[in-house]
């Protein structure tokens, strides 16, 4: 029996969310799939899809064609690989606009797109942009500027606004017992600007944990500091070691150690205080999540122990934004006119209006109740995370998952370069645990990868965990 073509079908409109309405002939031999293709190619070639335009989701399409949603699915995948569409999750699938019609007389072959696309993002370090608190904020916003005084507005204090620095004075003794004056609390753009003002008046070499994020060891060695690694394990760095370094200052992340995620043992906390104390030495303590903690008991900060001998830092990037541009140091009274100048004589960094923002965001009790919502929503996707990989990888090891915003992954050895290039062809963005390692450490290779569960909107997160699972190893 001959096979008859399949009619010319008018997707219909679905409303918003639906995308536009398309005609298509669906003719010719092959599959549904490759006839399917064929049209979409033969509309965008000829102009009748522009450049922009939103395809119907697969189920729509699938149901008014009548063919299976995977066979939608899959031809969607491939235009997008061949360059003719672009798709992202949560914003649907568009025609690319480097897919423009051509001027007759001229043919061309499918390009491949010269970056593979990012559908599901689990990077880690980043928390759910989608969640930003706008009602409150916006509600500090008016307050604060309309009790701001009229010399906020001038040439701004390089310390930072007063009354954001009294917040955090506040803030930071409640919920993370830090001890420390309004004085002595310097506003910066964030960990990374902190930390370069600081490295300016530090002398090396400086310890850094073996894992870490390799940028914070460019910006000492950008100021000629060395660095040295401290090994690492599930109770923090191994700051016993220190005495052997020979350095003048240590970097650790005691709250949650990044990315490996322990938290620095109560003796281990004591020894390092012990260790400035006894050599002239500094901590700097990056408090970078210290609020999301899950299954454990808060830990303080260790700049409670010794504020003389601890630069304490913190932020909003992983709390609110990373776009707001706003962190804060806890200094020494020794350090602060050092770093004060080393700012400069105005501030050049950090946006007076978010400063007051944040100071009325604070003290209005906003900023609790938003770490509060979070806690809830971050640990139920850690949750989740721990659930689907227990069910459908059960081989798969997770750690670090008593705070913060992303998990550790482990995985049999030799295998996370493997597992990085599939979950690329899945488009789906993460990182291996290599390039964390510090190049001079002599700790064991580990493979891994590093979750950042915060990240994805909450719509996506289920899809993201798929392609994960998708991209992990087989049972050896």
């Amino acid at each position: 029996m001959g096979q008859f073509p399949m009619p010319d079908v008018m997707v219909s409109d679905l409303g918003p969310d639906g995308g536009s309405d398309l005609h298509l002939e669906l003719t010719g031999g092959g599959g549904a799939r490759v006839r399917l293709m064929r049209a979409l190619r033969e509309a965008i070639h000829s102009g009748r899809l522009a450049p922009g335009t939103r395809l119907p989701p697969y189920r729509a399409l699938a149901l008014d064609l009548g063919i299976a949603r995977n066979t939608v699915a899959a031809a969607y995948a491939e235009l997008v690989e061949e360059g003719w569409l672009t798709a992202r999750q949560g914003s649907g699938t568009h025609v690319a606009h480097r897919a423009a019609p051509l001027e007759p007389g001229h043919t061309r072959s499918p390009q491949r797109p010269s970056r593979l696309r990012v559908i599901h993002d689990l990077m880690p370090s980043s928390p759910d942009a989608a969640a930003f608190p706008r009602s409150s904020w916006i509600a500090s916003a008016r307050r604060a500027l309309a009790a701001a005084p009229s010399d906020a507005f001038g040439v701004g204090d390089p310390r930072g606004r007063p009354e954001l620095r009294q917040a955090l004075v506040e803030y930071l003794a409640r919920t993370r017992g830090v001890r420390t004056k309004a004085e002595h609390i310097v506003i910066c753009s964030g960990y990374a600007h902190g930390l370069r003002l600081v490295s300016q008046v530090l002398r090396g070499p400086v310890a850094v944990e073996a894992y870490g994020l390799g940028f914070h060891r460019s910006i000492l060695a950008e100021a000629g500091l060395p660095t040295v690694p401290l090994a690492v394990d599930a109770d923090g760095a191994r700051v016993e070691d220190l005495a052997a370094t020979g350095a003048r200052a240590v970097l650790l992340t005691p709250a949650h150690q990044y990315p490996t995620g322990g938290a620095l043992h109560p003796e281990r906390r004591a020894a390092v205080i012990d260790w400035a104390r006894a050599t002239g030495g500094l901590l700097l303590e990056d408090d970078y999540d210290g609020e999301f903690r899950y299954d454990r008991e808060p830990v303080g900060a260790v700049q409670g122990l010794d504020p003389d001998r601890v630069v304490y830092f913190g932020s909003t990037s992983k709390s609110l934004s990373p776009s707001l541009r706003l962190g804060w140091m806890a200094l020494p009274s020794s350090l602060v006119d050092d770093i004060a100048a080393a700012k400069g004589p105005r501030e050049l960094w950090s946006g007076v209006t978010d400063q007051l923002t944040l100071a009325d965001f604070i003290a209005c009790g906003s900023y609790d109740r938003h770490l509060r919502r979070m806690r809830r929503i971050y640990r139920h996707r850690r949750d989740l995370l721990t659930a689907t990989l227990a069910e459908r990888a059960p081989h798969i090891t997770v750690s670090g998952i008593a705070a913060g915003l992303h998990a550790v992954v482990d995985l049999p050895p030799d295998s996370e370069r493997a597992a990085l290039r599939a979950a690329r062809r899945l488009g789906l963005a993460l990182d291996g645990l290599a390039p964390y390692r510090h190049p001079d450490s002599r700790m064991p290779l580990r493979d891994g990868l590093v979750i950042g569960y915060g990240t994805p909107p909450e719509h996506a997160f289920a899809a993201a965990l798929e392609a994960l699972c998708l991209a992990l190893p087989d049972l050896p």
